[in-house]
């Protein structure tokens, strides 16, 4: 899943994953069990965000499951503006040819 795209758009330009604040992570694996993207993984004993870019757009699901409160997300209204930005940046050139049909 890491390195595709999401709408037409280059996944990895998305900054949607989440972030773990390790003083409060309890290294439970309640998120590695939850998510079925391979987000996470444990790294030597802490849990950490292996694979950023296998989180789904918009979701933070994992966050309401983690029972520490660990897991945060970027605003989603900074995710809407940059989605609009990457829609503007990657949407189809029309052609001359194209625009007189």
């Amino acid at each position: 899943m890491s390195g595709g795209t999401y709408q037409n758009m280059p996944r990895k330009e998305i900054p949607w994953y989440p972030t773990i604040n390790t003083d409060l992570c309890l290294n439970d694996n309640v998120c590695i069990d939850f998510c079925s993207n391979d987000v996470f993984k444990v790294d030597d004993i802490h849990t950490v965000v292996a694979n950023p870019y296998n989180c789904v757009v918009g979701c933070s699901s994992c966050g309401t499951q983690c029972p520490s409160g660990a897991i945060t997300f970027p605003e989603k209204r900074d995710l809407v503006e940059k989605l609009r930005e990457l829609r503007a940046k990657y949407a189809p050139q029309k052609t001359a040819a194209s625009a007189s049909r």
